[in-house]
């Protein structure tokens, strides 16, 4: 939706080059604005394995204009048993597309970036540009750079992950460690059965996931305790295999297939925002993991930081430069009940608890799909979509 014709195009600077990043400042280019991403690596590239695309997250793609048809692997079934295999719920995800209008979809980061990058224009992102100040002036904003530099702006997003500069700057809070970690990466295997079932297996003092990611491709991971002051082991391969080993023959497949190498990256703590109540700072607000960093229990970080591009892109559609900081209190105001209900729920220690999520067995799996379902349209605008299509 292009500014209204009293509404000049806005000068927008973007710190990060992620899947957030990347989105806002394609689909603000889409609405006819000025945008110019800086990011401070060499190149732009997608850390870490496969993302999760739920229906919300995918609504929001379609809206700029990003195909994932062939992309990663649909899945049609998630299962959540206990590590002795005991049934917890079977979640019918084909029935959540049906209900939604779009698949449950496991993409591997790269992908998903290299589908956003489609016909971005490759000037528009400026490499080894370390942000490291923002400051207001007269008519708008100054992104200041490490290398002395400086950018003009009329407004500045900063989507520059957890350790997100210019959340510091707009005086976010730390991100919250939750006491635990994943150690998780993507893997190629000689083969994968059930292509289309993702399995999520909990215990009392742990869980792991396996979830197929396209070909011969599984997403992993494996959540143990962790604090602060976390000494990573020498040898993380046996420490992964000592905790899980025997839990499924599956889980022990990839067990004997990982290396230390696959585990390189890991672990991963498990951090959770404070929601600010007002995350901006005149002309500069905060999208992505920068916003509302949270734990990957229910694979939504992807799919929140496409709903934060979204409502954004609303908040600005018919904005006046004058009105600029109204729009962007909006626009967080909007995202923050929202984020907040799904940070809740992702943050619940019951999902590492498989003593206490044993209940969840007496409830019908018809009945557990419904009530995703229902989360996932509660906490995702749904009128938007139908507004941006």
């Amino acid at each position: 939706m292009p500014p209204k014709p009293n509404a000049r195009p806005l000068r927008v600077l973007v710190v990060g080059a992620g899947v957030g990043g990347i989105s806002v400042a394609r689909g603000l280019l889409q609405d006819g604005h000025d945008v110019t991403v800086y990011e401070q690596r060499p190149q732009v590239r997608a850390a870490g394995g496969a993302v999760t695309i739920w229906p919300n997250g995918a609504a929001v793609l379609r809206q700029l204009g990003v195909s994932m048809d062939g992309a990663g692997q649909t899945l049609s079934t998630v299962r959540v048993v206990t590590s002795t295999g005991r049934r917890l719920t079977t979640l019918d995800a084909a029935a959540i597309a049906d209900r939604m209008g779009a698949p449950v979809r496991m993409v591997p980061r790269r992908i998903l970036l290299a589908r956003l990058l489609a016909g971005f224009p490759a000037e528009r992102i400026r490499c080894n540009s370390r942000a490291v100040g923002v400051t207001s002036t007269p008519t708008g904003v100054q992104l200041e750079f490490e290398d002395d530099g400086w950018a003009d702006g009329d407004l500045v997003i900063g989507a520059d992950g957890l350790h997100s500069m210019v959340r510091d700057i707009v005086g976010g809070r730390d991100a919250e460690p939750t006491g635990w970690c994943s150690w998780q990466g993507l893997i190629t295997l000689p083969e994968i059965a059930d292509k289309q079932v993702a399995m999520v297996m909990v215990g009392d003092h742990g869980n792991l996931g396996l979830w197929p990611a396209g070909g011969r491709d599984l997403q992993f991971w494996f959540d143990l305790p962790w604090s602060v002051g976390f000494v990573r082991p020498k040898d993380p391969l046996s420490l992964i295999r000592s905790s899980f080993t025997g839990w499924s023959d599956r889980a022990d497949r990839v067990l004997a297939t990982l290396t230390d190498d696959d585990l390189a990256p890991s672990p991963y703590p498990h951090f959770r925002h404070p929601i600010p109540r007002s995350p901006g700072l005149g002309a500069v607000t905060l999208l992505g993991d920068a916003a509302h960093t949270m734990p990957p229990t229910l694979a939504q970080g992807t799919n929140q930081a496409l709903l934060d591009t979204m409502v954004l892109r609303k908040a600005l559609s018919d904005c006046r430069t004058g009105d600029l900081a109204a729009a962007l209190r909006w626009y967080e105001k909007t995202r923050r009940r929202k984020v907040r209900a799904v940070s809740w729920v992702a943050s619940r220690q019951v999902s590492h608890g498989e003593a206490v999520l044993r209940p969840a067995a007496m409830l019908s799996d018809r009945f557990m799909t419904w009530t995703l379902t229902m989360f996932l349209r509660a906490v995702s605008h749904r009128r938007m979509w139908a507004t941006r299509e």
